[in-house]
């Protein structure tokens, strides 16, 4: 489990393509700092297993099903992402519930900078946009934000200095994918609901 507060901007130093599945290569002294095999770590909002470890860089395969749901089959050598380890019992969840698992992608339509923050316009698959509420919670390339609009087929999120100086969401740029993950909390309040109605039918 993660909490959206990205630790480290990373970057992908190798990539090799396996056919099914890719072997990434990423650099984050931080989040492999008393890492071992078989720790997860999160890629742009993706849970990752760590393969190896060596001089502050670590190695993750990717199987096919998650470079099809996710943005990160667009790395490549040289691509920044947001780094996050997994958050210890007992710890601040400084973010919200972020499980790893990205229900889709969207599309960065529009950026409007202000004086002192930036808000980002960013597309939302039809799947998913009864889930996403305004003033609710949602994760984009694994940062925990709140989202000031919520329209049909797209949100907005308002960015402060600290989340464009210290993750991708400050470098990427209209026509960039991103990945999302929704509140997991709505999902499971829409499954009992069915599951209550279902009941109530019979």
């Amino acid at each position: 489990m993660f909490t959206g507060i990205v630790e480290e901007l990373g970057e992908v130093t190798a990539v090799e393509n396996l056919g099914d599945a890719c072997r990434f290569t990423l650099r984050g002294p931080l989040v492999t700092e008393g890492a071992k095999h078989g720790d997860s770590i999160a890629v742009n909002g993706v849970c990752l297993t760590v393969v190896d470890l060596e001089d502050g860089a670590f190695t993750a395969d990717v199987m096919a099903e998650t470079l099809k749901r996710s943005s990160l089959g667009a790395l490549t050598t040289g691509s920044r992402v947001n780094l996050e380890r997994p958050m210890a019992l007992g710890g601040r969840l400084g973010g919200h519930l972020v499980q790893g698992h990205v229900d889709g992608t969207g599309t960065i339509l529009e950026r409007s900078p202000s004086e002192n923050w930036e808000i980002v316009k960013i597309s939302l698959p039809a799947d998913l946009s009864r889930y996403v509420v305004e003033k609710g919670s949602i994760t984009v390339d694994g940062v925990s934000l709140t989202v000031v609009d919520a329209g049909a087929d797209h949100f907005t999120i308002s960015l402060i200095p600290t989340t464009l100086a210290l993750t991708t969401l400050g470098i990427k740029q209209p026509g960039d994918p991103v990945n999302l993950e929704v509140d997991v909390v709505a999902k499971y309040v829409e499954r009992l609901m069915g599951a209550r109605a279902g009941e109530a039918a019979k």
